[in-house]
C-alpha cells in the first residue's frame, strides 16, 4: 500500500484543462498548477491572477503539482518546499499538449510579457 500523505488525494481528478477562475472570468494564464487535495486547477504565480496560491490561501490545501506536460514536481505552500516527483495523481496529469503556453491562445494579450509577475 502506498504511503498516505495528508493534503494529497491521488484518486481525485483535475477540475479541467485550464484555470477554473480564469476560464470563468475570461482571463489567461502562463502555467497551470493542480491542487493535490481537491483537483482544482489554478494559474501559477507568474500569471496575472495567481489563482493557485489564492486557492491555497482560501482552502489551506498545502500541495500543488505542476499541470504542465512532462512535469511531475510538487510544491508545498505551507513549508515552501519543492519535491521532484511524488504520488501519481489521477489522470489527466497535465493540460492538453496542444494547449499553448501562455494560454488559452484566444485570450492572451499581445503584451502578455509585460503583464506577468
Amino acid at each position: 500500500m502506498a504511503e498516505e500523505i495528508a493534503g494529497i488525494e491521488p484518486s481525485v481528478p483535475p477540475s479541467g484543462p485550464g484555470c477554473v477562475e480564469c476560464d470563468a472570468s475570461g482571463g489567461w494564464w502562463v502555467h497551470l498548477r493542480r491542487c493535490a487535495e481537491c483537483g482544482h486547477i489554478g494559474c501559477c504565480d507568474s500569471s496575472p491572477s495567481q489563482h493557485a496560491t489564492k486557492h491555497f490561501g482560501s482552502t489551506g490545501h498545502p500541495f500543488t503539482q505542476s499541470y504542465e506536460p512532462g512535469e511531475d514536481w510538487f510544491w508545498n505552500f505551507a513549508t515552501g518546499e519543492m519535491y521532484s516527483g511524488g504520488p501519481a495523481l489521477a489522470p489527466p496529469t497535465s493540460h492538453p499538449a496542444d494547449q499553448p503556453v501562455p494560454g488559452p491562445a484566444d485570450r492572451v494579450p499581445a503584451d502578455w510579457q509585460s503583464l506577468i509577475h
